[in-house]
């Protein structure tokens, strides 16, 4: 009686029905793989609380779409054309984050066609890899301390052009000047210096010889950072 209430209003005698007691299984088996994902990427990551709401969410959504669809292939390219239209209106994702999508929704996938055990087994796989390498910090940048970015305040009539060589090269081992910018209705130049030093130590000097030949106006150094397009 229960099973054919929930029995589709188009469906017919052929129509092979998802028995109630199997889907809330797999659902509540997406719930409990959404929560370790999300748990497993809490893990030593910054991350905001709609996000990892999400993240714990999203196995059982996946999951219960592979269950509808249920063989049918009208279904299943209907099902597609929808989540085509389907966009995140935010910043967008690093790495990482896109990849924790990319398997939260794998998961729930393997738990929609019925293979809770393996979904489990690649869930924790994975997670447990992950964790791994972040304790180890593998791929991190070990001199991520040297690579800085440098504002520099000049007057206008100061000529920037090779200006400030001699110093970057003497504290930098490589510099790039990425910007220039007008700034103080024009009557000061703004210039900007993605650069690598030999020693961080050496820091606090740069900046001193760096104020003698802007006249002492601000300078600003600080970690160079990768644009958020990159991943």
């Amino acid at each position: 009686m229960l099973d054919s209430l929930f029995r589709g209003i188009f469906d017919t005698d052929m129509t092979s029905v998802i028995a109630v007691s199997d889907f809330l299984l797999c659902v509540g088996c997406s719930l409990i793989i959404g929560l370790l994902l999300a748990l497993a990427y809490m893990y030593r990551s910054r991350y905001t609380r709609s996000f990892v709401v999400t993240l714990a969410t999203l196995p059982a959504v996946v999951c219960v779409v592979i269950m509808m669809v249920n063989g049918n292939v009208g279904t299943g390219v209907a099902v597609a054309g929808a989540f085509s239209l389907v966009r995140f209106r935010s910043v967008p994702g690093t790495a990482k984050e896109i990849g924790i999508l990319f398997l939260a929704m794998g998961a729930g996938l393997i738990t929609g066609m019925g293979y809770l055990a393996y979904a489990f087994l690649f869930v924790l796989v994975l997670c447990a890899v992950e964790i791994f390498y972040t304790r180890l910090g593998f791929g991190s940048v070990r001199k991520a301390s040297l690579y800085k970015t440098l504002h520099i305040t000049i007057p206008e009539d100061l000529d920037y052009t090779g200006v400030f060589e001699e110093l970057l090269g003497e504290y930098a081992s490589s510099w790039e000047l990425v910007q220039v910018k007008t700034t103080n209705m024009g009557s000061l130049f703004r210039l900007t210096y993605d650069l690598t030093l030999r020693d961080s130590g050496t820091e606090k000097q740069l900046i001193d010889k760096l104020r003698c030949r802007n006249g002492n106006l601000e300078i600003t150094m600080s970690r160079q950072e990768t644009g958020g397009y990159e991943l």
